[in-house]
C-alpha cells in the first residue's frame, strides 16, 4: 500500500514562507502527476498545484507567483514552497498521487494545517 505522509505545516505571520513536505513510501518516478490539494473549515477540497513526471507544472491562479512544486526524485519527496503567504491562505493541505495521466488521483496523505495570521 503506497503511503503519503505530508509535514512542514504550521503557524507563520502574514508575508512569511513555510515548504511543505509530502514523502512517499516507495518511488515518485511511477506517478505521472502529482499534486498539492487545501481545504479550509467548510469549504471544499481545491487544487492548488500540480507536476507531470515530464516536468510541467500548473497553479491555480490563487498562488501563481507565490508558490512552487517541486520532486526530489532521490529522496521520494514531493514539496510546495510557499512565500508571500497570506490569510486566505490557512487550510490543511494535501499530496497527492495519480498512476494513469488524467484519470484522477489514486493515492492521498492525511494532511498537514498552515495557519497564516494577520
Amino acid at each position: 500500500q503506497v503511503q503519503l505522509v505530508e509535514s512542514g505545516g504550521g503557524l507563520v505571520q502574514a508575508g512569511g514562507s513555510l515548504r511543505l513536505s509530502c514523502a512517499a513510501s516507495g518511488s515518485i518516478s511511477r506517478f505521472i502527476r502529482m499534486a498539492w490539494y487545501r481545504q479550509a473549515p467548510g469549504k471544499q477540497r481545491d487544487l492548488v498545484a500540480t507536476t507531470t513526471r515530464g516536468g510541467s507544472t500548473n497553479y491555480a491562479d490563487s498562488v501563481k507567483g507565490r508558490f512552487t512544486i517541486s520532486r526530489d526524485i532521490a529522496e521520494n519527496t514531493l514539496y510546495l514552497q510557499m512565500n508571500s503567504l497570506k490569510p486566505e491562505d490557512t487550510a490543511v493541505y494535501y499530496c497527492a498521487a495519480e498512476q494513469r495521466y488524467l484519470r484522477g488521483y489514486d493515492y492521498w496523505g492525511q494532511g498537514t494545517q498552515v495557519t497564516v495570521s494577520s
